[in-house]
């Protein structure tokens, strides 16, 4: 089967991607069911099998975003992100960075430990990554100040005379809230469980790809991903198992449709 850009498919990840080229793919942004924390219809989620063909399907200098979280049971946590991590490294991934998703508006209060308010981001590379848009915020300090160029073995600093820049990229903890009209204002998407907020899935494309690259989300779920792929010219490819799913994906299609056809017409 031919596997066309800018398509939802009803199918298995696995099969979708056995049917994809060798290094087709910029960049995927996707999170997958971790543990056993969601009811995802009894699907069964081969890791392994998933990590080795996006390792196939992945061009050379380009990027993985896995977000995934861990599963907490007898007040121990599984830590099966880490174990993820450490497989997508063995099979010849660099963990190019370990990054926090940040919920601002956590509800999930519990008595014996603090509020958990973050996921991973793993961001996994074929080597160094081709693309790197920044994204930035202002600095708080503005002027010169004495800057380390080098620490030596024995901890003594070199340092020279620098300007401050007016502006710095953005640490790698990311905070958005979370809910309706935060996560998405397509409030029919709700029938997923667990989406990702919207903005998330933007600042990860205009960070890692430019216009009309190629992304891909294996378990696109709601399409919080391809939703963002189209909404800032890139093309898509997503897959989902769930007929629910797949609905909600066409839904969201028509939303980013109809906005951007509203704004062609002012503009």
């Amino acid at each position: 089967m031919e596997i066309k850009t800018n398509s939802i498919y009803h199918w298995n990840c696995i099969d979708i991607m056995k049917s994809m080229e060798d290094f087709s793919v910029d960049l995927t942004v996707t999170s997958p069911p971790y543990d056993d924390l969601r009811n995802y219809k009894w699907y069964h989620f081969p890791f392994e099998e998933i990590a080795n063909e996006l390792f196939r399907i992945t061009k050379k200098w380009w990027v993985v975003v896995w977000v995934v979280w861990d599963k907490v049971k007898n007040w121990n946590k599984s830590l099966t992100s880490f174990r993820q991590a450490l497989y997508f490294q063995e099979i010849g991934f660099n963990v190019h960075d370990t990054m926090i998703y940040k919920k601002k508006n956590t509800p999930f209060m519990r008595s014996n430990w603090y509020t958990n308010c973050f996921e991973w981001m793993f961001v996994f590379s074929k080597w160094k990554p081709k693309t790197f848009n920044p994204i930035t915020t202002s600095t708080v300090r503005q002027w010169f100040e004495p800057m380390p160029v080098n620490k030596w073995p024995d901890w003594i600093n070199n340092k020279v005379l620098r300007e401050l820049k007016s502006e710095k990229n953005l640490t790698n903890i990311w905070e958005y809230a979370v809910w309706l009209h935060w996560t998405t204002s397509d409030k029919f998407a709700f029938e997923h469980t667990a989406m990702f907020p919207e903005k998330l899935a933007e600042d990860h494309i205009i960070s890692r790809t430019n216009l009309w690259d190629i992304i891909f989300d294996p378990m696109c779920g709601a399409w919080t991903t391809c939703k963002m792929a189209k909404k800032n010219k890139r093309h898509y490819i997503w897959c989902d198992i769930s007929e629910e799913y797949v609905n909600i994906a066409k839904q969201r299609v028509d939303t980013i449709q109809n906005l951007q056809d509203s704004q062609s017409l002012f503009s």
